[in-house]
């Protein structure tokens, strides 16, 4: 009966067709062709004696038994997934910690300060997975991370690690050559740039809230620059490109090492209950390498950061 049973490639190929109900996304997901993808779900069905998909000429569905087999497949797939991160975790010994966080965090602050988590911990090796992805740390091959949310994780431990202050920031060249900026209204006269976030019905602080806190009333947004991402904003910033809405932990680097000034004191808080949070399962709260790592973090950001006073156009 073994012989009958599709192998996992062709499982995958199966589940990404199904998830889909298109050829030619699942081919996309997958790297490969609709033809190629076409042709392996043939193959299965011949070796499964059965049809798994009715086809018209633009559309396909799941038959009664595609759906069984596809229930099954999501099932068997993550429990082989799981059963290969543990696998690796096991056989990769005690020394290596690998820590999952997204690219704004590892270097405008993570790896500013890893050195010294080297430096006390040498026998630690420290391995980063850096992405936007959330990532699963049963199916992952990952023990511990950060995370910006709102620390809600079930299954897992979540230290909240600092607030998020949101500050405007420039180069010390636009503030010098720029027209010059004493008074919030004369943020007018330059390229104002921001991030656009939304969750749960939170909005991550953009230019109008902080005109708004400022007492300007009759601001508007329709030229600003909108990105993606702070690491792009602040970059634009620190160009000399416009004057950016940033986090302040995020840039105090930047500050105090010259490559960006903050022109007005105010800052705005984004809502108490969304930050970085350090996460990692809760059966792995003794383990010794995340307790050293989760210590040292935490002790990293209860550490007061320079918070360098703001400079206006007349004091450079």
């Amino acid at each position: 009966m073994a012989r009958l049973l599709p192998g996992t490639r062709a499982l995958r190929t199966f589940e990404a067709a199904a998830r889909h109900l298109n050829f030619t996304r699942a081919a996309d997901e997958l790297g490969l062709t609709p033809a190629a993808v076409s042709h392996q779900i043939k193959e299965i069905e011949d070796q499964l004696d059965l049809v798994l998909f009715t086809r018209t000429s633009r559309t396909i569905r799941l038959t009664e038994a595609g759906n069984v087999l596809f229930e099954a497949s999501i099932d068997a797939l993550d429990l082989l997934n799981r059963a290969v991160s543990r696998a690796r975790k096991m056989t990769r010994g005690t020394a290596l910690l690998k820590v999952t966080l997204d690219a704004q965090f590892a270097t405008k602050w993570l790896m500013r300060r890893v050195d010294d988590f080297r430096r006390q911990k040498p026998g630690i090796e420290l391995r980063f997975d850096i992405t936007y992805d959330v990532r699963d740390f049963e199916r992952d091959d990952v023990d511990i991370g950060v995370r910006f949310g709102a620390g809600k994780y079930p299954g897992l431990c979540a230290h909240r690690l600092f607030e998020n202050i949101i500050i405007p920031v420039c180069s010390p060249a636009l503030l010098r050559s720029g027209p010059p900026l004493k008074e919030p209204r004369d943020l007018f006269q330059h390229t104002l740039a921001h991030i656009e976030w939304s969750r749960q019905g939170v909005t991550w602080p953009n230019w109008s809230m902080w005109m708004q806190a400022a007492g300007v009333d009759d601001f508007d947004d329709s030229r600003t620059l909108v990105f993606g991402s702070s690491t792009d904003a602040t970059q634009a910033a620190i160009d000399g490109n416009a004057v950016a809405l940033a986090d302040f932990a995020m840039v105090a680097g930047d500050l105090s090492e010259g490559r960006l000034v903050r022109p007005f004191a105010l800052g705005i808080k984004v809502a108490p209950e969304f930050a970085y949070f350090l996460v990692y399962p809760q059966k792995s709260a003794d383990d010794a390498r995340i307790v050293a790592f989760k210590e040292w973090i935490l002790n990293e950001v209860h550490t007061p950061q320079p918070d360098p006073t703001h400079r206006s156009w007349d004091e450079l």
